[in-house]
Parts: C-alpha cells; structure tokens; sequence
C-alpha cells in the first residue's frame, strides 16, 4: 500500500484525540474500519505508531516520528494549494461550468438543467469511481464543482478546503431481476438475501465497510461483492449473477426492479462541493438549486422511491 496524504490525516485524528472511538468519530468511519485502516498504514509504514491502552491509545516512538512529519506536510500542501487556486484559471463570465462527479443520475440532469438555463455556456464534466479525486481536483482550481456521495454520515474528502452542501439523503436501495422471487415485495428485509452476490459501483469511501457491517448485523457474511462500472452492475442483475446494490434514485431500467431494505440499513448522501474563495462560489447558489431539482426529478421518476416516501413509516437520520 502506497502512504497517502490521508493517512497522514489519519494519524493525525488518531494522536489528537487520543482514542480510535474518539477518532473514528471525527472522520465520520466505524471504528472497526478505523482499527483495520490504521493495521494497513501501519504495515505500510513498518511497525506500530501507537501503543492501545484501557484509556486510549499514545503514539509509540514511530508513531511520534511520523506524527512530527505528518504536522509539516499536510499544512504545507493545504498552502500548495491555495496558492495553485489563486494562480489558476481565473472565472470569467459566461466562461462555463466545470463539474467533477461520480457515475449515477444526477450528473447527466445537473447538466441538462444548467444547460437549459444558461444557453451557449459551455458544461464540461469529468467523472470519476474516487470522491477523493473529484474532491482533489475541485480544491486545487480544476474543476468548478465536486457532485459526490457519502455514506452515511461519513465527513467528505477535502473538508478542509472545501464547502460542502447537502443536496438530499437516500437510502441505499437493492436491484433485483424481475424473475427473482423477491421483486414482488414492497421492501425486503437484508437477511433475505443472505445467499446471494452482490454488485455495487467502486468508491474509495467507507461504504464497503458499512455494507459488511449491516450484513453482519443481519447475520450473514456477504459470499461474494463484484465491484464494477454501472452498466455491468446492471448486466450482472438482469442476467441473475447477483443482486445490485443502488441509490434510491436509480432510474427504470429494463429487466429489473428496485426494492428498499427494510429499516433502511444504509443511506447515501448527495453532495455538492466548491472552494470558498474560487471565483466559481458566486454562482454556488444557483448551481446548489439546479442540484436539488435535479434530484427531485429523479425521485419522482422511481416508482419504488415514490413509494417508500409516501410510507408514514420513513425516515432517515
């Protein structure tokens, strides 16, 4: 595993608050992922860099060597990049929207809405599977705009340097083939599907972990995850290899059906980025409401979703 800067970070929440409980709340992770994070940065890094004790955890002589480091460089490249941002490419009027986003639905409309409303304005996109690098390239000045998603409550890439909105909050939902003898319920608890596989997109977020955890709580180990583009997602749950994993808002598609998880075990967060002092700010306003109708537009054209907002019994953290 190559050391990144977010695991300088890491370390960093770590030593400062003194417990991985403490920490793992901090960064918005279970602190089970937060322990076995720590094992790969520590193997990484060749040995232990703190020392666990009934009252928490106290860095060990690596860990205070690697803590004095970390304290030089993450302030160094967070002024790397404010310069950069100030030395890029100035926003000039009319000039465009550049907007970074993961695969899914609200991209494709977010474009369409901005489009429509600014005739002759060029949109360019980039998408990525990493929140981190959509995140990385918004706070440096090369992108306008970050769309992403967390789980859960999850604190986003780049919090420091970025702002961050909540655009709307869904629960994760499952996709089913229409044959599967499920796909005629209107929500499905996550032990019924104790046998299957399962297929999501990739991210390098903490909703791998959280998955694994919410099976675990419903008494089963996954037996197989394929992580892959959207497309063979879908491909993989038509032709009855797996069942998908989905955000609500996941629009009809052919040969499937997409069904709540009873009790709503995950949930995933929309989210629109932009640096504070980037001359794109100005326009944050309008581009956060084009956001949120291009979310409600989406929500509106799943029946399944519709449904599950319309139950008295809903509701999400």
């Amino acid at each position: 595993m190559d050391l990144e800067l977010r695991h300088l970070k890491t370390i960093r929440a770590i030593a400062d608050a003194g417990s991985l409980t403490k920490a793992a709340t901090v960064l918005g992770l279970a602190q089970p992922a937060l322990s076995a994070q720590l094992k790969r940065i520590e193997r990484a890094l060749g040995g232990e860099l703190f020392e666990r004790g009934r009252h928490g955890v106290r860095a060990t002589p690596l860990g205070e060597f690697v803590l004095a480091r970390a304290r030089v460089v993450l302030p160094a490249v967070s002024g790397l990049r404010e310069e950069a941002l100030r030395f890029g490419r100035a926003w000039e009027g009319g000039a465009g929207f550049r907007l970074g986003a993961t695969h899914g639905p609200l991209l494709g409309a977010l474009v369409d809405r901005l489009a429509a409303a600014h005739p002759g304005v060029p949109v360019t996109t980039h998408t990525s599977w990493s929140e981190r690098e959509i995140a990385s390239r918004t706070a440096d000045g090369r992108l306008d705009f970050a769309l992403v998603g967390t789980c859960g409550a999850s604190t986003p890439p780049e919090s420091e340097l970025l702002v961050w909105r909540e655009v709307a909050r869904d629960p994760v939902f499952v996709m089913l083939p229409t044959g599967h003898p499920l796909a005629g319920r209107q929500e499905i608890d996550l032990a019924a599907l104790a046998g299957e596989a399962w297929t999501d997109v990739p991210g390098d977020g903490c909703f791998a972990d959280c998955f694994t955890a919410a099976c675990a709580r419903a008494g089963f180990t996954p037996s197989s995850v394929y992580e892959t583009d959207v497309a063979s997602c879908v491909h993989l749950v038509q032709v009855g290899r797996a069942v998908g994993l989905c955000r609500a808002t996941f629009p009809p598609t052919h040969g499937l059906v997409t069904r709540p998880l009873a009790g709503a075990p995950l949930y995933w967060r929309h989210l629109l980025g932009w640096h504070p002092t980037a001359p794109a700010h100005d326009t944050a306003p309008a581009v956060f409401a084009q956001a949120r109708a291009a979310h409600a537009e989406a929500a509106a054209r799943s029946e399944s979703y519709t449904a599950w907002l319309a139950a008295p019994s809903t509701r999400l953290p």
